[in-house]
């Protein structure tokens, strides 16, 4: 069993991503070989790519208001309380369309954060 204070756990920065950092709340260097624990936060204006891959994600809105934008480029609204599942190989990307902070939980597969 694990247990982690989050935090505790440092956030990333990446250049594929414009005002965005993440956690890895729990991934295999936890010993979790076959799904990973992440937590993005947005920064006002702050998005993510839009693109695909061959894996799914679960989402899970913990702060703030944003977009989720789908495989037609349609906006969708999410807030506090929604859920979001993006299939494998769909378009999607999400956006901070807030004044403060845009946060999610996003489980994927392993093969997902390699």
């Amino acid at each position: 069993m694990i247990i982690k204070d989050t935090e505790n756990i440092p956030y990333e920065y990446t250049s594929k991503y414009n005002g965005v950092k993440k956690q890895i709340y729990i991934g295999t260097k936890d010993g979790s070989n076959e799904i990973v624990m992440r937590y993005f936060s947005l920064e006002p204006g702050g998005k993510t790519p839009y693109h695909s891959h061959n894996f799914p994600h679960l989402v899970k809105i913990e702060k703030g208001k944003g977009v989720v934008i789908d495989k037609d480029g349609s906006e969708h609204e999410i807030e506090v309380g929604k859920v979001v599942y993006i299939n494998d190989d769909e378009v999607h990307g999400f956006k901070n369309v807030g004044d403060e902070p845009f946060e999610l939980i996003c489980i994927v597969p392993d093969r997902g954060e390699k």
